[in-house]
């Protein structure tokens, strides 16, 4: 088992990539701390979980919110006594460009795609730093790298965590922390397919998600749960502060 007796939070764990993560996670040995504001979806995933000998501890919060974040490493260090994985991967989309995007807008994305990143990591790098170890992983996006049109404040977010990251890994490295970030394309994922049924012409919605990837599909959240058990576990030990894009060719 790659990840056995790992502790490892996972924000944004009820659904899509997170869930996948969580599984997978899981499955190699991991105990895991999984966050969300979805309380009902939380404990359906720790239903199936434990069955399976994972040992969960599920806790519900938006970590937005500086006062969620430290009850989550307070309470994984408290039954854990460690934490070894941080994988920020809570996040929101709102489409438009930046023209179209209200100060609320602004400020609720910035809140959940970056701020909670850095909140997260202020709480659990200090615990990191007294193990002499510790990995965390963010969740970025090819918006970040590319830019995306109307998605204005998404990518601003995205490229936001890319810089977190790289700055948190050139503070740390000595210390035994590895940064890094994952930077899909598109991904398959309930929050998308909620975006697609909400379009005035579903079909061409999903049409156009699938063309912008040369690949001519969009990726699976357990490919994304893949490559964040790679950087996750020691067979990444070499690497940090890199941004690592899953695109279906989008870059070529």
């Amino acid at each position: 088992m790659k990840l056995h007796r790992k502790v490892t939070i996972i924000t944004g764990a009820a659904a899509g990539i997170g869930e996948a993560a969580a599984r997978l996670f899981g499955r190699e040995g991991a105990r895991l701390v999984l966050v969300d504001v979805d309380a009902e979806g939380l404990g359906k995933l720790t239903e199936e979980l434990e069955p399976s000998g994972a040992m969960v501890l599920e806790i519900t919060g938006d970590v937005a919110d500086p006062a969620v974040c430290r009850k989550v490493v307070d309470r994984a260090a408290n039954q854990f006594g460690r934490i070894d994985i941080l994988f920020n991967n809570a996040g929101i989309v709102l489409n438009g460009s930046l023209l179209e995007c209200t100060e609320g807008d602004w400020d609720r994305t910035m809140g959940v795609n970056l701020k909670s990143m850095y909140l997260m990591c202020r709480e659990a790098i200090p615990l990191m730093r007294k193990q002499g170890s510790g990995c965390i992983i963010n969740m970025s996006s090819i918006a970040g790298t590319n830019g995306i049109p109307n998605r204005g404040v998404y990518s601003v977010s995205k490229a936001g965590v890319i810089g977190l990251t790289r700055s948190l890994a050139a503070d740390f490295v000595q210390e035994g922390i590895r940064v890094n970030c994952i930077c899909p394309a598109t991904v398959d994922t309930p929050s998308l397919r909620q975006r697609i049924a909400s379009s005035p012409d579903p079909e061409a919605a999903l049409r156009a998600f699938i063309a912008r990837q040369p690949m001519g599909r969009i990726a699976r959240a357990e490919e994304i749960a893949s490559m964040a058990l790679y950087l996750a576990s020691d067979d990444s030990a070499f690497m940090t502060g890199q941004a690592i894009v899953m695109d279906g060719g989008m870059k070529l």
